[in-house]
Parts: structure tokens; sequence; C-alpha cells
């Protein structure tokens, strides 16, 4: 097939039904965030290279294997593989004053050239927030709190938290050390990747895929039994925090997530519907320094289209992908009633009524595009009824006709389409 008329693979053209639950989810999305303290962030699509080599770290698989990067002008630039770094290199801009606390959501495109497979895809989309705020287990509650909340607002349910700690900054490399120590003697039995990582991401081993890698590490102590006990007393500390406000959790040791900026809170949900288990979200407390700023915060970022699959398999996309009628079709039998529909257009549109016409052609024709544009609501006029100042309103759906004086018609299409109007999403937990 021509690649003129294809998206790239890995890239999807969103329309219709897509479109309209995307723009529901978004606009949920930002009625939740909107009573926790958030404000709307919205960064470039293309950013230097070195905003996530040094955010997310040269080791991660992001960076390594995943990012879309060319040079121009003989500098660097990438398309943002996630949010946070963005938010970040917009943040180190600015004062003290303007981010200590700052609370940020985004939403938009992510690239990542990766193997296209169902819920990844290589332009994917995401919804993130970012609290600049200093740890606090309490905080760090609080936003896993947002993000379910948020999940259950477009109605999922059958969701668990998986929660683990990354520990302190003081411990990371002592407890890299311990399990490079403690994976020596199994070294033959891990695949290559993991015996890459040992040297490079040793964390990664502990949620590798692969049957004798898992075999390996179940054996392995726990990762936090080479914390200190500061970083075990913070991670029992959030736990106490979500219990408090009945948001439940368990907690999983072998957690990783794959960027370097965690420190502290780490966590995943997955969706537990019919007996299987998926990833749908997950987020953390993270320290990231960009040029003389470090800055500190918790945050989480959502796939768009694995939680759109998940309402798809959930049976509750439809509802929110219907396509709204429009309010009315203007018919007009001759010249002059084109013309008068055409100013009577303008003025139902500016009053906020969704309405079209066809630009000539018989009555009969007319009607047909009115019926099958779906519209509630046909509006007939020919020179009759120019000249008595009256119009014909039509119900598509009943067949029921009326007439009304041109006076009238604005009000009466109000009325009538107010009455039908769906009930706005209120973006409340369910």
């Amino acid at each position: 097939m021509s690649t003129l008329t294809q998206p790239i693979q890995g890239m999807s053209d969103i329309t219709g039904a897509e479109v309209r639950l995307w723009r529901w989810m978004e606009e949920t999305a930002r009625g939740v965030m909107t009573r926790y303290g958030f404000e709307e962030l919205r960064t470039p699509l293309m950013e230097h290279e070195s905003v996530f080599v040094r955010s997310i770290g040269d080791t991660t698989d992001v960076v390594q294997k995943e990012m879309y990067v060319f040079e121009k002008g003989g500098r660097r630039y990438c398309l943002r593989p996630e949010g946070t770094a963005g938010v970040m290199r917009h943040a180190a801009g600015l004062g003290p004053q303007e981010t200590d606390g700052a609370r940020w959501f985004y939403l938009g495109p992510m690239f990542r050239c990766e193997r296209p497979q169902a819920g990844r895809k290589r332009q994917f989309h995401q919804c993130g927030v970012e609290c600049l705020e200093a740890p606090s287990p309490v905080v760090d509650a609080e936003i896993l709190a947002l993000q379910m909340d948020l999940l259950q607002a477009w109605g999922l349910k059958n969701l668990a938290i998986h929660l683990n700690t990354r520990g302190a900054a003081a411990d990371h490399a002592p407890a890299a050390a311990a399990l490079r120590a403690a994976l020596a003697p199994h070294e033959a039995e891990l695949c290559e990747d993991c015996r890459r990582r040992i040297g490079q991401n040793v964390l990664r081993v502990l949620d590798c895929k692969n049957e004798p890698c898992k075999a390996v590490v179940a054996g392995l102590p726990a990762l936090t039994s080479f914390m200190s006990q500061e970083s075990r007393d913070y991670l029992d500390a959030v736990a106490s925090h979500l219990s408090v406000m009945g948001v439940p959790y368990m907690i999983d040791p072998l957690l990783v997530r794959g960027l370097d900026y965690y420190e502290h809170t780490i966590w995943e949900i997955v969706g537990t519907a019919a007996g299987s288990q998926s990833a749908l979200a997950g987020g953390g407390r993270y320290r990231i320094r960009l040029g003389e700023r470090e800055l500190c915060g918790v945050g989480f970022a959502i796939g768009m289209e694995r939680v759109a699959a998940a309402l798809e398999e959930a049976g509750l996309a439809a509802a929110h992908g219907a396509a709204v009628p429009l309010d009315l079709w203007l018919v007009g039998l001759g010249d002059a009633a084109r013309e008068a529909n055409l100013a009577l257009m303008r003025s139902l549109r500016a009053a906020g009524l969704s309405c079209r016409m066809a630009p000539g052609g018989s009555m009969k024709s007319q009607m047909r595009a009115a019926n099958k544009s779906g519209a509630r609501f046909a509006l007939i006029r020919g020179e009759d009824e120019l000249a008595a100042g009256t119009a014909n309103l039509k119900n598509l759906a009943t067949g029921e006709q009326e007439t009304l004086k041109t006076e009238a018609i604005e009000q009466r299409i109000q009325a009538i389409s107010a009455a039908a109007a769906p009930t706005a999403a209120s973006g409340e937990p369910t």
C-alpha cells in the first residue's frame, strides 16, 4: 500500500468515535487534576537531546535504544520520549519562588522507537502530573491517590497498586553494589540483556520477564534489605497514609521502574480484569539536576492508548465515543430562501446551536442530506414561508412538524436542544 496514504508504522490517525472518546478522557482528566490544584503546562514536542540524557540517565533503554534523535545545524535534538524531563527543563529556567510547590499536568504525544504492539505505539499519548514539593510521604500518597481517582473517574475498576521504593539517594550505590554481588554467582544463568544490565543498570534485572532470570531473582534478598532504615521507614509512611485515605495497595519488592531519576516511592497501577494483569500507569518520586538547578518532586504518567483500550474492553468506550447529532439542518427552496438560511445559520451558530445546510438542490435531495446527517430537526423554508415570516420545523425522528414565526426559531430550537442534550461528564470518581 502506498506510503502516501498510510501513517508511519507504529503511528495512527485518530478519527471519529475515537477522537470523541479521547476528548472526553482529556476533559475528565482536566477536571480531576484541577481539583488537586494542578495547572496545565504545554512543553514542546522537540527538545535538545541532552535534556533527556541528563534527566532520564544515559544507561536507560529509553536513551540507549528508543529516542528519535537527529542533528540539525550541528546540534542534536530529539522528539520527547516522556513528559517529566521537559517539565523539569521548564522549571529549571524559573526561580525557586516560582517552582517550590508548583503543580503542573500535561497531556500530549510522546515518541519512542520501539517494536509496535498492542497498547504500545511509536507515537503514543500520555497524561501526567509533576508536583515539585520536597520529599514527603504525605505528598507521595496524595499524588498516588490522585492517579487512582483519575482512573476511576474514567470508569476503570479492578485496579491494583503495586508499591515499592528505590530508597534515598545515598542508598542507590550501596544497594546496586549489593545486588551485583548477589547476582554474581548466577550470571551464567541470566539472559544476555541482564548480563549487560549488571554493569549498566542492575536494578532492571529484577523486572526481566525471561523465566530463567525470574527464577534467579526469586532467590535473592529483597532490595529493601540493602537500604537504610530511613528508606524503609519512608515507604512504611507512604503505605500508612494510603491506608488512612482508603486507597488499597500491595508492596511489590520486584517493582523497579526504568528511569534513573527515581528515589524513594515508586508505583505501578495494573488492571486485573478477567484474571489477567496489565500495567496501565505508574509514577514515583524523583530528583533531577539540570544545569545549576536540582529539582525534586513526585509525579506519574498514564498511557492514553492503554486507558482507551481498557475502556473498550470494559464496554465503556461506546457511550463516550457516540457522535452528538446536529441540532438543525436548514432546507431552503429557491435562491431567496437559501440566502435567508445562510444568515439564519450564522445567527444560530453564534447562539451555540449546531447546524448545516446544503448549498442547493431540490427539496428531496436536501431532505435526504438532512436525514443522512443525523440532525434532530430540519427547518424548511420556501417563498411562501419567507413571505409569511414563518418556517416549518420537522422532527426527523418522529416526522412531526410545526410552524414557527421567524423570530421564535432560535428560542424554540434552544429549548428543544437543551431538553435533548446528554448530561455532561462530571469527571467525578465512580
